[in-house]
Formats: structure tokens, C-alpha cells, sequence
């Protein structure tokens, strides 16, 4: 879990910048590449799973099964898209031990109708501040029994409603005791000068997402701007999906890639991505020599 590893982090004034993974293979890479923190997003997950958007296909059973994918395969603490929790405040409660025995150091949990959209699609419709403060309530209850459990309160009120009640629920979300809370799809700078300043000392998140509706920023300009906790879902889903268009192409046109390696990443190198040498150390302390 150690979701004391990303309020350190935050303690110390780091911005944290969580980039969106969807399995085993993504998260390793994330980590190979230097960040702190991991997000399952369920955006990437429904994309990489049923190859659908995020339309609420995905369930709990689907999201804690990645979860426990993306944990076994790294050190990084690692935030879970929870979505809605799937049903009332005791689904909330369900799917959040769920996850957290799956080994995620922190979820969030939004508050639209299911089922729910992707943040940056139109249609979005939100449930009524009190039940999602209820489902809230019962998340909290899992960090206590867990004690180790970073819980982001989401709004999708922005565009369902109002900037006005999407910032009246985020201050009732960090009465209440959340770690950090995200006001989804701001659409301008002056949309996250306004969250700042009506959430005073409380962690806030931004997600940046390529083609959505909030301006992409920098690390260093979202900090400026009050918020530290940094998400990049999509990324390496969107960067994934082009190289292998690009390979695909290629090969269905030429039949081959000799000529066109420099697509590929190589074959001895992809044995480092998947620790190909400590699982042959195994292989070889186990072996029992044959027939």
C-alpha cells in the first residue's frame, strides 16, 4: 500500500505527478522511468481490457483485478480509480477494501450517477451531495481499519452543475477528513484559481489530460496554482496505442520489420523490462536437473 509514502512526499512540498497505467507491463515501466506514484485509471483500463470507452463497462471486480496486477508488479505506491464505488455507501465501503487488500495506497471516489463517464465527456450527471458524502464516510471507515488508505474525494459537478457546487462539495468532501480532493475538467486557469482558493489547506489534484477540457500545465505551473497532486491518465495509453498503430501498419504493408527495428524496442531489452534475469536465477535454484 504506503499511502504514508505520497503524504510524505507531499509534506515535503514535492508536486506529484501520477501517470495513468492500465497493467502489470505499464506500471513497471512507470516505475523503471522514475516516478513516485502510480494511477489506474479506469479510462485506460476499460480501453486496454474491451477496447470500449469509459462508459461505466467496467466493474469492481475488473478495476481490483488490475489493481492487484499493478501492485504485485511494483514498489511504486499506486491511487486506484474506484469510480462511483458501484452502488450505494456499502458497495463504496466493499469496493475500497477491495482494493486496498488488492495493495493500493488510495483511491478515488466521484460522485456521478452510474453509470458514470469519463470526466471529459458531456452528460455527465451527479448524484445528490449527501450520498456521495455517505460513500465518502465509508471509505474513510476502510482507512481506519486499514491505516493506510489515501482517499480523493472527486467531483464531477463542474460541468454537471456548477463551478459553484462543485467547490460547495469539495469543501464538504475535506471537512470530513479526505486527503486530497479533485474538482474534474476545470475548463480554464480561472476555473483553478477559484478551486484553490475556496479549498484552503487541503490537497488538491489536477488531471491533465491530452484533448480534455483543462488547459495542460506543467508540474510547475499547477503548483503555482495550488495544486500538487498531478495526473496524467491517459499518456501512456494514447502513446501505446499510436506506436503500435505505426508498427502495425508497417507490418501489414511490408510483411516484415527488418527494415524497421527502430519501432521495436529489442528483444534484450524488453528482458530487462520484464526482469528476465532474476526470473532465470529462480529457474535455476529451482531446477530439479531433468530425466
Amino acid at each position: 500500500m504506503s499511502a504514508s509514502v505520497i503524504r510524505r512526499l507531499l509534506a515535503e512540498g514535492r508536486t506529484i505527478t501520477m501517470p495513468g497505467v492500465y497493467d502489470a507491463l505499464t506500471a513497471r515501466l512507470a516505475e523503471q522511468a522514475g516516478f513516485d506514484v502510480g494511477f489506474v485509471s479506469g479510462y485506460a483500463v476499460s480501453a486496454a481490457r474491451l477496447a470500449s470507452p469509459d462508459l461505466g463497462y467496467l466493474g469492481a471486480a475488473e478495476m481490483a483485478q488490475t489493481a492487484g496486477e499493478v501492485c504485485a508488479a511494483t514498489r511504486m505506491p499506486v491511487v486506484v480509480d474506484a469510480d462511483t464505488g458501484y452502488g450505494n455507501a456499502l458497495s463504496a465501503r466493499h469496493t475500497a477494501r477491495r482494493l486496498a487488500a488488492a495493495g493500493a495506497a488510495g483511491i478515488f471516489l466521484e460522485d456521478q450517477v452510474w453509470p458514470k463517464k469519463c470526466g471529459h465527456f458531456a452528460g455527465k450527471r451527479v448524484t445528490p451531495s449527501d450520498e456521495w458524502i455517505s460513500k465518502l464516510r465509508a471509505v474513510l471507515d476502510v482507512r481506519e481499519e486499514y491505516g493506510d488508505l489515501f482517499v480523493v474525494a472527486r467531483t464531477d459537478a463542474r460541468a454537471a452543475v456548477s463551478l459553484d457546487e462543485a467547490l460547495r462539495r469539495a469543501d464538504a468532501a475535506a471537512e470530513i477528513g479526505v486527503d486530497a480532493i479533485f474538482v474534474e475538467a476545470p475548463q480554464s486557469v480561472a476555473d483553478l484559481e477559484a478551486i484553490t482558493a475556496a479549498t484552503p489547506g487541503i490537497v488538491r489534484v489536477a488531471n491533465m489530460v491530452e484533448g480534455g477540457r483543462t488547459p495542460l500545465l506543467t508540474p510547475a505551473e499547477l503548483h503555482d496554482l495550488g495544486f500538487d497532486l498531478i495526473v496524467t491518465p491517459l499518456t501512456a495509453l494514447f502513446a501505446a496505442t499510436k506506436a503500435i498503430q505505426d508498427a502495425f501498419a508497417t507490418l501489414v504493408r511490408v510483411g516484415t520489420m527488418r527494415d524497421r527495428t527502430d519501432l521495436l524496442i529489442g528483444f534484450a531489452e524488453f528482458g530487462a523490462v520484464t526482469q528476465m534475469a532474476a526470473h532465470q536465477e529462480l529457474d535455476a535454484r529451482y531446477a530439479t536437473g531433468g530425466a
